[in-house]
């Protein structure tokens, strides 16, 4: 089989192909329909290596239906096979590095997302995309409301609208604004399509309601969390899936007599790692008192400080959330708490019934379903009615 490498580019795909140790073909094109002589249907089937990238998974379905073996690598290990070697770095060398590499089988390979969890991710990027243009531009309306002495009031993000065209703006300031606002009630409409989508992909992922059974954890929280890790069952234990977020701890111990631990890596996935950091904060506001999470959390706060024990919450529950979706339970906080003193995991949750089970899931649909689920009819309040005493 032929070892064939790809440096994909946003303007130039590089091609090189390795034989024996040498380079015997190489070439530059635009686009991949522009390869057919090296890569099209009707060539010998070859070994295609590639990093992982924006196109990279389009690429890789591409080569599949063409009859080829994609190989995704892993882009935090290019390195290790000599790509960037001695300060030099282009396209041409890029591709020959990982075709090199390819041939002698010292290629660190990257998972492939499963086309369900690729759609998932897309329309979290949607989603994200607005809300990050809706903080934004909430933001600009504020500061200039504040140039004209008016402090608007904090309120939610869908009221916020409504409360800027309620001020006492100026005539001027209000012209200014006004077509900030007519954009921002166009992305609270999108952004509602968007969620909408979101909620019927979550309906085909039952682990999605399954993780959302834990308190702060929601339909957004759970999704970018499945579309991140794909399969649970890729991962050792929790401390490989905090790791493979960016929420382990840095270490560098070389030479030393004690271990030396810094600030987490960040490596991973970045949207996945900040959507438990934000869980981390909702757990400590909302969920109860007893609850295992917020009390082992709060601990942490207590000796440690209140930014440490946030992330290192989000460390736990990633640990947590895994081993949710590995042993396909819903969250139990009372036997989590006993089994995780004990250090124990086996049978940790048999005390749960199945009666339980299926209510924990309920709760949890309620909870991230709550756009597209039926709502009863409000009833009219009951009028009072008064009775009038005459004085004689």
């Amino acid at each position: 089989m032929r070892t064939i490498a790809l440096d994909l580019g946003v303007r130039k795909i590089v091609l090189c192909e390795v034989r024996d140790g040498e380079v015997v073909h190489r070439k530059t094109a635009r686009s991949l329909h522009e390869l057919d002589d090296f890569l099209g249907a009707h060539t010998p089937p070859a070994r295609v290596a590639f990093e992982a990238c924006r196109e990279a998974w389009h690429v890789h379905d591409r080569l599949i239906a063409l009859g080829h073996e994609p190989v995704l690598i892993d882009t935090t290990r290019v390195r290790q096979i000599g790509v960037g070697q001695h300060g030099r770095k282009n396209d041409r060398l890029d591709a020959e590095a990982l075709a090199r590499a390819l041939a002698q089988g010292r290629v660190p390979r990257a998972h492939v997302l499963s086309p369900a969890r690729r759609q998932l991710r897309a329309e979290l990027g949607a989603r994200s995309a607005l809300v990050m243009t809706r903080a934004q531009y909430v933001t600009t309306v504020r500061g200039l409301a504040r140039s004209e002495g008016v402090m608007l009031p904090s309120c939610a993000t869908e009221t916020f609208v409504a409360r800027v065209r309620a001020a006492s703006l100026s005539p001027a300031m209000t012209a200014v604004v006004a077509p900030v606002l007519v954009v921002l009630d166009l992305i609270g409409a999108q952004l509602v399509e968007v969620e909408t989508r979101l909620e019927t992909l979550a309906r085909t992922e039952p682990v999605i309601a399954l993780l959302a059974t834990v308190p702060g954890v929601g339909l957004i929280v759970a999704s970018t969390f499945v579309s991140a890790l794909d399969e649970a069952g890729r991962f050792r234990d929790g401390h490989s899936v905090a790791s493979y977020l960016g929420l382990a701890p840095s270490e560098n111990t070389t030479g030393m007599a004690g271990r030396r631990l810094g600030s987490i890596t960040k490596h991973g996935n970045p949207w996945a790692r900040a959507a438990l950091v934000q869980a981390a904060h909702t757990i400590l506001r909302v969920a109860p008192a007893e609850d295992a999470l917020r009390l082992w959390g709060e601990a942490v706060i207590a000796r440690r400080g209140k930014m440490i024990g946030v992330v290192a919450l989000a460390r736990r529950l990633a640990g947590v959330l895994w081993a949710m979706w590995r042993d396909d339970r819903p969250y139990d906080s009372a036997r989590l708490a006993a089994r995780s003193a004990e250090g124990l995991r086996e049978d940790a949750y048999a005390t749960l019934s199945q009666a339980d089970r299926l209510a924990a899931i309920a709760d949890a649909e309620k909870k991230i379903y709550a756009r597209t689920m039926p709502r009863r009819p409000r009833r009219a309040p009951a009028r009072k009615t008064t009775e009038v005493t005459r004085r004689g």
